[in-house]
């Protein structure tokens, strides 16, 4: 694994809404069958893993990420790009008014088996 810390952190604007500053604070670079976790202060966890073929993005969507304090759910802008979030159990009033402010719409949630399987028989009929 290679980590490389950018000081300064490169800030920049995002978001349609209110002003928001993301930064840009590190490079990390993985090798096949590594993985870096990233954590809160709350204790939620989010694992990212490399593999031979590109990345697991997300652990399961419907057990250890959850275990994990996560709950998963794909948005669209308003430019019509689709963005997997993950939002930390308890904080769904803050990211509601994300999806408010920002002008998202909430395509599905991704955290319960029920509704992967909902999405996994529409799609086949399709």
């Amino acid at each position: 694994m290679k980590i490389n810390l950018k000081e300064p952190p490169r800030v920049f604007e995002v978001g349609f809404g209110e002003t928001i500053y993301m930064k840009d604070c590190a490079h990390i670079g993985l090798e096949p069958d590594e993985q870096v976790t990233f954590t809160t202060e709350s204790g939620a966890e989010y694992d990212v893993g490399r593999k031979s073929w590109g990345f697991y993005a997300t652990p399961s969507l419907n057990a250890r990420l959850a275990q994990f304090g996560l709950r998963a759910v794909l948005v669209k802008n308003r430019l019509k790009r689709y963005f997997l979030l993950l939002v930390e159990q308890g904080r769904e009033p803050l990211f509601e008014r994300y999806v408010e402010v920002e002008g998202l719409s909430v395509v599905c949630w991704l955290d319960q088996t029920a509704a992967l399987e909902d999405l996994e028989d529409r799609l086949k009929a399709v």
